[in-house]
């Protein structure tokens, strides 16, 4: 039979306790959920949307064009119910929409058709990845946009990955939300992450 001296014990209860900190905080509370859809609801919000689940692949096939959708990479079956999961989460909570933009990418008009019923197309939402040489005009673009109030309802900016993170650091799963708040002068801060699953 051992015994365990005290300062072990004391040793191994930290480690549980840090471990079961890291976690916690690693998960997304169902509470900073709801508070960010009770954010929404009062409108003047940007949500950046990344666009659903495609058919495998990084990328675009080399020559795609936009405006072949047969060329590019697009939604698979499961994109097309996370974009409509989007939609459905907006209407259930009725949050208001002021306007919805897009990338020009087949994949990202089409998970706005099918959440919100259609998109204006905005170039500074096209796709980064790959593209190095386009990222501090389209920043400094999207910057200006989403640190202005868009009115009393929400915009909402439906794009890429790569895009994203390009401008708020976050790096979100496919149809994952990022909420950001206005701040004026090119100034916005990211509020959180939402997920319609």
């Amino acid at each position: 039979m051992s015994h365990d001296r005290p300062g072990a014990v004391r040793a191994r209860l930290v480690v549980v306790l840090i471990t079961v900190s890291c976690l916690l905080a690693a998960a997304p509370s169902a509470a900073a959920g709801d508070q960010l859809w009770t954010l929404l609801e009062g409108g003047g919000q940007v949500v950046l949307i990344r666009h659903g689940l495609t058919t495998p692949g990084v990328g675009d096939p080399p020559g795609f064009r936009l405006d072949d959708c047969a060329t590019q990479r697009n939604l698979n079956d499961e994109g097309r119910r996370e974009a409509q999961r989007v939609g459905e989460a907006f209407r259930a909570r009725r949050i208001p929409v002021e306007r919805v933009l897009s990338s020009p990418w087949c994949r990202c008009v089409e998970t706005a058709r099918l959440a919100f019923g259609g998109s204006e197309p905005w170039p500074a939402l096209a796709n980064l990845f790959g593209r190095p040489e386009n990222r501090a005009e389209q920043v400094r673009q999207m910057q200006r946009q989403v640190s202005e109030r868009p009115g009393p309802g929400n915009l909402v900016l439906v794009t890429h990955g790569s895009t994203i993170a390009a401008l708020t650091g976050i790096n979100p799963g496919t149809a994952e939300m990022v909420v950001v708040t206005p701040q004026g002068g090119g100034r916005f801060a990211v509020a959180g992450r939402l997920s319609a699953r």
